[in-house]
């Protein structure tokens, strides 16, 4: 666990970009998203936590299903956590995290993803009208330097589709 420091302005809730569920548990990349959010929210800095992502291939649960028992397990309350459960990329995440956002009348929020993967969420975010800042997260899985290149060479590429309106997402 890290201490955070005062470098964060308070905001509505923190958002978290899912990825990998495996069957039931959060992957050790989305543990570290997961890890963040919930030391947001213990240090006053969140008042709540939005959970996003979908079920995919074999997976029990959806990512943000995950996400929130994790959370919960560690103590965040039920009545502080909103999941959605369709979205299958960055972009539907940042999509259905607005609709969660509008419809609880919330206003800024946090970011939180993995360092390498912020400037495409935020861009995103700002082309859907969220009013968010980053939160990227303190450690990151991605170690290796063939981890770290594989993951920037699929995030130039999704930021590419995007641009292109490849993906017509937002």
């Amino acid at each position: 666990m890290f201490s955070l420091t005062s470098s964060y302005d308070p905001a509505d809730a923190a958002v978290v970009l899912g990825t990998s569920v495996f069957r039931d548990r959060p992957s050790p990349v989305f543990r570290e998203r997961i890890n963040h959010a919930i030391n947001l929210y213990q240090a006053g800095i969140v008042q709540y936590i939005i959970f996003t992502g979908g079920q995919a291939g074999n997976d029990r649960l959806a990512e943000s299903e995950a996400g929130r028992n994790y959370a919960m397990e560690r103590g965040v309350p039920a009545e502080r956590i909103f999941i959605e459960t369709a979205s299958y990329n960055t972009c539907l995440n940042l999509i259905e995290a607005k609709r969660i956002i509008d419809e609880n009348n919330l206003d800024q929020v946090l970011i939180v993803s993995d360092p390498l993967h912020m400037r495409r969420s935020m861009w995103l975010a700002e082309k859907i009208g969220m009013k968010a800042l980053s939160s990227p997260t303190q450690t990151s899985r991605y170690q290796s330097f063939d981890r770290k290149a594989s993951f920037l060479v699929r995030e130039i590429y999704s930021y590419a589709t995007y641009l292109l309106n490849i993906n017509n997402c937002a």
